[in-house]
């Protein structure tokens, strides 16, 4: 009987996947099409309020058809409390699970994921600080940025 239901359950596990990572892209698409100051100023507005609710629902929802069920213990802390919010290992797709639960931060990210096809756009929503490997001066700029942003006084969200 688990054969049957892993026969079954596995495709569509896999097509509801893959129809929430489309909407998420979808939804990253409209909320950065003609941005103002791309990358430069923070999203406001309706951009913000939209990659805040929808791509936190689309994300746990996702994780939730990948068999996943998360429950925060604790509170979680606000941007005027922690503008920067550490997390570990930062090594697997797990990572997501703490944007989603933070309200969608900006990240951290090698500059290369930006062109990845769909998850690019998803991760410019977010508005990362982007490091590139290639770039010997990368470490000191992105300090720069990371210190630019945590002291914006709320106009960035938080940066993890």
């Amino acid at each position: 009987q688990t054969v049957l239901q892993g026969i079954i359950l596995l495709p569509l596990r896999a097509v509801c996947i893959i129809l929430i990572l489309l909407l998420a892209w979808l939804f990253a698409s409209i909320a950065t099409f003609h941005q103002p100051g791309r990358g430069f100023l923070p999203l406001k507005g309706w951009r913000r309020r939209l990659i805040q609710t929808t791509l936190s629902f689309l994300t746990r929802i996702g994780y939730f058809m990948m068999g996943f069920q998360v429950k925060v213990k604790g509170k979680v802390a606000s941007l005027p409390e922690a503008p920067i919010f550490v997390a570990a290992p930062h090594s697997s797709f797990f990572d997501a699970i703490i944007c989603a639960l933070t309200g969608m931060p900006s990240i951290v990210s090698r500059a290369e994921n930006l062109s990845t096809p769909v998850f690019g756009t998803i991760l410019s929503s977010l508005q990362p600080v982007a490091v590139s490997r290639q770039d010997p001066d990368s470490r000191k700029n992105t300090v720069a940025e990371i210190t630019r942003r945590a002291l914006s006084r709320g106009q960035w969200p938080q940066v993890v």
